[in-house]
């Protein structure tokens, strides 16, 4: 399950609950439940193409308990488990180490994994109901790249402003409109 588009996170997260139900002993499987029911309900939400002042105020309320959620399920659930990194995390660690040729022995042991909530993405749930009120559904705009046309790779939309890629971009788009 590497490199997963987030088409097929929506179709995890649908199959989750029944999947995760009874894997973990309680308190831990309530918590899991709660959050995993309290997530699909905020994806739900902030998947509708048309909002009401209704539907926007039950997101925020339910982004408000997903935020509550998710902190108490890392220090009540995620404390009780100790977590360590796959075999092939450390042995990709191992195969970075050595090729910046460090001077480490390479180390076995796993190093302990925890949750981290202080990231970009889950800082942003916050945002979204000011965001579709702001530029409407996530439905209604793209991030993607229109000039670039189909024949181009991701790996070349990061080349420099000279290389042929930003060159040529802008007259393909003058020649598209």
């Amino acid at each position: 399950m590497k490199k997963l588009a987030g088409r097929d996170f929506e179709d995890l997260l649908q199959c989750a609950i029944p999947v995760f139900e009874r894997l973990l002993p309680e308190p831990h499987n309530n918590h899991v439940m709660k959050l995993l029911f309290r997530i699909a309900e905020w994806h739900g939400l902030a998947k509708l193409r048309m909002h009401t002042e209704a539907t926007l105020a039950r997101l925020e309320q339910v982004t408000t308990n997903l935020g509550h959620l998710m902190r108490d399920f890392r220090d009540k659930t995620c404390a009780k488990f100790n977590t360590t990194e796959l075999a092939r995390e450390v042995e990709a660690r191992n195969r970075r180490n050595a090729r910046k040729k460090s001077t480490k022995a390479p180390n076995q042991s796993r190093k302990v994994k925890t949750l981290n909530l202080l990231t970009y993405k889950f800082h942003a749930l916050g945002d979204y109901v000011r965001a579709i009120r702001m530029f409407g559904t996530t439905d209604s705009f793209s991030t993607q790249l229109v000039c670039a046309g189909p024949h181009v790779y991701a790996s070349q939309v990061h080349q420099s402003p000279n290389s042929s890629l930003g060159r040529n971009c802008a007259s393909r788009c003058e020649t598209l409109v």
